[in-house]
């Protein structure tokens, strides 16, 4: 029989989760209660506050006494974040599921997000419906919105627990057994303006046998592909596009943080990196792109991005931090220059072209760049020239080959 982990705030909101637990139950499931509270609770948990903040070595009646809220919340978050993957490790549950506010959202999410992606993880909160990547982070938890506050029983909010209840019910009862031949995993990265060049390198490392799994570097895209990667989900990275790195260079919206391009080289992970894409920082409508960046070369690449070419300075601090990340690498690693073009967009007569830009990128690399590490092949090609894309593939496959 299943488990589901029901996590919440038992003193404020004991009457709800009781509810919640009875359905569950009620479906033929076990149940595995977890106070995330800082009172006693209205029912016996299975597992109280006080063994969650033991678990950071803090005192729940010391902070019981102190009533500061702020101090609860990030104590007991940094004890879910522990306790629940222990947990499940343990075998304890099959999925968890919780209710809350702003606060107890916060105190949940931390340890909903460490645990395995895969692992059915519900969130109902009443800050759904808003940005919610603060509470997701890379994981995969579901995000589902109260409508009303989670407070009190009523002909709303009924349905609203009910439905999550028989949400991750079917979630942990229903397995699909997938019947796809287990194949070499490869992670690659991509942006809009290297698509072509993926798709050729996809398409010729899945004619050889491996399968591709192509995050889009967006920030949040390039952060869960680090941490796969860090997780041991892949014998390979293809990350031709690097662009994130413009974004947390210069302030940009979709930066993926500053241990960008440190994964596959920290695991061992064999690596064929390109600078996909290193000549735009990315912004929102035209309106929100800061007045300091008014005069520089701008393009709306729709109504909601405004892309901004990198400078000559930039593209010599991106080359710097490329070669520095990749310096740092004790896996097999590549990194290939295309020489005509880094993205679609900087080829002859589009809007981005700049020789001198790239040509100030190339030689940064050329000169900082460990050779006796990383191994450089410049190619006279532009980045999504399926001549380009075919060769990266072919060096990855060269680079397994050697981890054998």
């Amino acid at each position: 029989m299943k488990t589901i982990a029901i996590v919440g705030t038992f003193d404020s909101k004991g009457k709800e989760f009781a509810f919640v637990k009875e359905i569950i139950e009620g479906l033929g499931l076990n149940t595995l209660t977890i106070h995330s509270g800082v009172f006693d609770p209205l029912f016996t948990p299975d597992i109280s506050n006080e063994q969650v903040a033991k678990e950071v070595h803090a005192d729940i009646d010391e902070i019981a006494s102190k009533r500061d809220r702020a101090l609860a919340t990030e104590t007991l978050a940094k004890g879910m974040e522990k306790i629940i993957p222990r947990l499940y490790a343990e075998g304890k549950f099959d999925g968890i599921l919780s209710f809350g506010g702003s606060g107890g959202t916060s105190i949940v999410t931390p340890g909903m997000r460490a645990l395995p992606i895969g692992v059915p993880k519900i969130m109902v909160s009443t800050v759904a419906s808003g940005d919610v990547s603060q509470y997701v982070g890379t994981s995969d938890i579901l995000m589902y919105p109260s409508i009303v506050d989670v407070s009190g029983l009523n002909s709303l909010s009924i349905k609203i627990f009910t439905n999550a209840a028989f949400a991750i019910a079917g979630m942990v009862n229903n397995k699909f057994e997938s019947k796809i031949e287990k194949k070499p995993l490869i992670a690659a990265s991509m942006f809009g303006v290297t698509t072509p060049c993926v798709n050729h390198a996809r398409e010729y490392l899945e004619e050889r046998g491996y399968e591709v799994i192509v995050f889009h570097a967006t920030g949040a895209g390039g952060k869960t592909m680090e941490r796969l990667i860090e997780s041991n989900f892949f014998d390979g990275v293809l990350d031709l596009t690097t662009t994130e790195w413009c974004d947390e260079l210069v302030g940009g919206v979709l930066n993926a943080g500053p241990h960008r391009l440190e994964a596959a080289g920290k695991s061992n992970v064999p690596q064929v990196v390109s600078v996909g894409a290193l000549d735009m920082v990315n912004f929102g409508p035209i309106d929100t792109v800061p007045e300091k960046f008014s005069s520089r070369n701008l393009y709306r690449h729709n109504p909601t991005i405004t892309l901004m070419r990198t400078t000559i300075d930039e593209n010599k601090e991106l080359g710097e931090i490329i070669s520095n990340k990749l310096n740092q690498s004790s896996s097999p690693t590549a990194l290939l220059l295309p020489l005509k073009g880094v993205s679609a967009i900087d080829v002859e007569g589009e809007p981005f072209y700049g020789p001198d830009e790239d040509q100030t990128l190339f030689d940064t690399i050329r000169k900082k760049l460990n050779h006796s590490k990383v191994e450089l092949v410049e190619l006279d090609y532009a980045i999504n020239d399926k001549e380009f894309a075919v060769k990266a593939a072919e060096k990855l496959i060269e680079l397994m080959s050697r981890q054998k």
